[in-house]
């Protein structure tokens, strides 16, 4: 039998990378995705804003609180709390935290203004959306691109650990 080759640190290093990953992933997609549909299919954009508020609400909300919870753990038990690349992750971190509170009511904004856009608009009829919505998801894409740029320079300090 191999033993287990493994700590505790290891491993809460690794879940900490994985709620990373799980809370900012596919925000970092929407970017691109978001004006791809509402392009080539503009009747879907309410239900994609749904979608998107649904897994703000039950995935990128508790994976900020893990990674948080997981990052605190790592830079507690390694006395790291002086170190640039944490100082600069606490820093991101409270910017998405307040952000994000802006994101979810922004995506819950565009479903339902999307929604009374699609609605109004006869079948076969060429969808055109509200300046309400226009001005939402312009915002809404401004603060997603510049949360996922900060997401990055995140990563960069957190491996490659400049200044340290």
């Amino acid at each position: 039998m191999l033993p287990l080759a493994t700590t505790t640190y290891l491993s809460v290093k690794a879940l900490h990378v994985m709620a990373a990953f799980a809370a900012y992933g596919l925000p970092f997609a929407y970017p691109l995705m978001l004006p791809y549909v509402r392009r080539k299919h503009p009747r879907a954009m309410p239900g994609l804003h749904d979608v998107q508020h649904r897994l703000n609400i039950a995935l990128t909300g508790p994976g900020t609180a893990l990674l948080l919870a997981f990052g605190v753990y790592l830079a507690s038990k390694e006395h790291l709390w002086g170190e640039t690349y944490v100082a600069v992750g606490v820093a991101i971190l409270a910017v998405i935290v307040v952000a994000g509170g802006a994101i979810v009511r922004m995506t819950a904004q565009m479903a339902e203004l999307a929604h009374a856009d699609v609605h109004a608009t006869p079948m076969g009829a060429q969808i055109s959306f509200g300046a309400d919505y226009e001005r939402v998801y312009r915002r809404y894409m401004a603060v997603e691109v510049g949360l996922g740029l900060l997401v990055l320079v995140a990563m960069f300090f957190m491996v490659a650990k400049p200044f340290s």
